[in-house]
């Protein structure tokens, strides 16, 4: 087997093409074999596949800076540098972690856990990298869900000028389907290749003239001016922020992401196919540009393992499960977070003011059934707490009740309108707040340890400490009870 060859990056690096395809296949079959034991976060591995060998293939992670925003897509990238042999102990107690951490391998840039501050961090190091004359390279990945966090946006318009590779891996999905319009954006730009069938042509016409290459540099405004035409906003969005905006690339062709990304600027147009080589050469122009390069990359979370791609959101985060079937080995017990959505429809039944709201989680905080029985009470804001809390506060101020269902550690991100836009008028906002405490397997990151509720002005904190209990305090916080009121519960 080839991945039992692989001990470190520098092993990828001389593989031929169809070793490449070969380990490929082998790390898909490895992920489904090692999460079915474990347990962990197996459909959005399995869509980086190509990507990562790729991205192992232009840079060296030991120097070069390797950012995951999220962090969950970090299994391809452990194993091929040197923790292949830890992954039975993955997401267990003194074992392998399932995020990246810099404790366990100079590989691992940064600590990852939350949404959207790749670029932002990512721009910090380059930054340095820049102010102390040092020479590696930076590269942030980041998926169109955790894109669709404002702090995201805040990164990308500060970049400009600062050497930088943003690698947007876009799948569609964040845990659940991606919302909002940025999303139906990017999903145009994946189903919609006129300009890049015509960008290709253009480019193979000119070749043919003797002076076509420097006539095609020349039209440079023409090109643009029909991008803005043909293409959906959102690419000229990145280039007015400074990018240089490549894609979309097929994310599960290796050799199309690796001659691209080596190549683009020296042949710029539009690429595709399934071969790792192909995707290390877009990811190696990207590395030469000496500007901020946003490299679209479309990926199929999931990828080639049939139940995950049938039900990207239950093997997002999955436990011990039969690989011949699909089938989580144990049945599900009720939790905190199923009695809350149930208790939740019955309030939302008996009160029509009652409203839902989540941040790309409605089926990890319980509110897949609210969604489906009260479509329009229903309210998915992205990864995007802070936002969420403030419309929250909004539709109290105008006479609903908002429930915000979200993880404890997630709502750290929403401290701020908090304070601004809700406690300070008195709202009555419910928190639904979810995994408080330890919450284990996903580690420091995720836990809910943080008593920062108490510390708003007026808030109420309730804590039940029983299935009976939640059902009881979250009737009388959201019926009976004024101002803003927290519930919080563990996982």
């Amino acid at each position: 087997m080839i991945l039992e060859t692989i001990n470190s990056p520098a092993d990828v690096k001389c593989l031929s093409e169809e070793q490449t395809a070969t380990l490929c296949r082998e790390l898909r079959s490895f992920l489904v074999e090692q999460v079915s034991r474990t347990g962990g976060h197996l459909a959005s591995n399995l869509g980086v596949v190509e990507l990562t060998v790729a991205i192992h293939r232009v840079f060296d992670t030991a120097t070069d800076r390797l950012v995951l925003d999220v962090g969950h897509q970090c299994y391809v990238h452990k194993a091929l540098t040197g923790r292949r042999e830890l992954f039975d102990t993955l997401r267990q107690f003194g074992g392998l972690s399932g995020f990246p951490k810099p404790y366990e391998s100079v590989h691992d840039a940064f600590m990852a856990g939350h949404a959207s501050d790749s670029v932002s961090v990512a721009l910090g190091m380059a930054r340095a990298r820049t102010l102390l004359g040092q020479d590696y390279h930076v590269v942030a990945v980041i998926g169109d869900g955790a894109l669709g966090g404002g702090l995201s946006f805040e990164g990308l318009n500060d970049a400009s000028g600062e050497p930088l590779v943003v690698i947007l891996n876009d799948n569609g999905m964040s845990i659940d389907r991606n919302v909002g319009g940025l999303s139906k954006q990017l999903s145009k730009m994946r189903t919609d290749p006129e300009y890049y069938e015509f960008k290709k042509r253009y480019r193979k016409a000119l070749e043919k003239l003797p002076a076509g290459r420097t006539l095609y540099e020349w039209s440079h405004e023409v090109k643009t001016a029909l991008k803005k035409t043909l293409l959906p906003p959102v690419s000229t969005v990145f280039e007015d922020m400074g990018f240089a905006y490549i894609g979309p690339v097929d994310g599960h062709n290796v050799e199309e992401l690796e001659r691209t990304l080596r190549s683009i600027y020296q042949r710029p147009g539009p690429v595709g196919g399934h071969d790792v080589q192909r995707l290390t050469a877009v990811l190696q122009a990207a590395k030469e540009a000496g500007r901020p390069v946003l490299v679209h990359v479309h990926t199929v979370k999931g990828s080639g393992y049939d139940y995950a791609l049938r039900e990207p959101e239950k093997f997002h985060g999955v436990g011990p499960f039969d690989p011949a079937t699909g089938k989580v080995r144990q049945a599900g017990k009720e939790t905190f977070s199923h009695v809350f959505g149930e208790t939740l429809r019955q309030l939302a039944r008996e009160d029509r003011r009652v409203c839902a709201i989540t941040a790309a989680m409605a089926d990890g905080t319980g509110l897949t059934g609210f969604a489906r029985e009260f479509p329009r009470r229903f309210f998915d804001v992205g990864i995007a707490e802070g936002h969420g809390v403030a419309m929250a506060g909004g539709m109290a101020k105008q006479g609903l009740i908002p429930v915000f269902a979200v993880y404890d550690s997630f709502l750290q991100r929403g401290y701020d309108m908090l304070v601004q836009d809700m406690a300070l008028e008195k709202l009555h906002v419910v928190l639904a707040v979810d995994r408080c405490g330890i919450v284990g397997a996903d580690g420091e990151t995720h836990h809910g340890c943080l008593d920062y509720l108490s510390q708003i002005p007026g808030m109420t904190v309730l804590a039940p400490a029983s299935f009976a209990e939640l059902r009881q305090m979250l009737r009388r916080a959201v019926l009976e009870m004024n101002g803003p009121v927290a519930v919080r519960y563990p996982r």
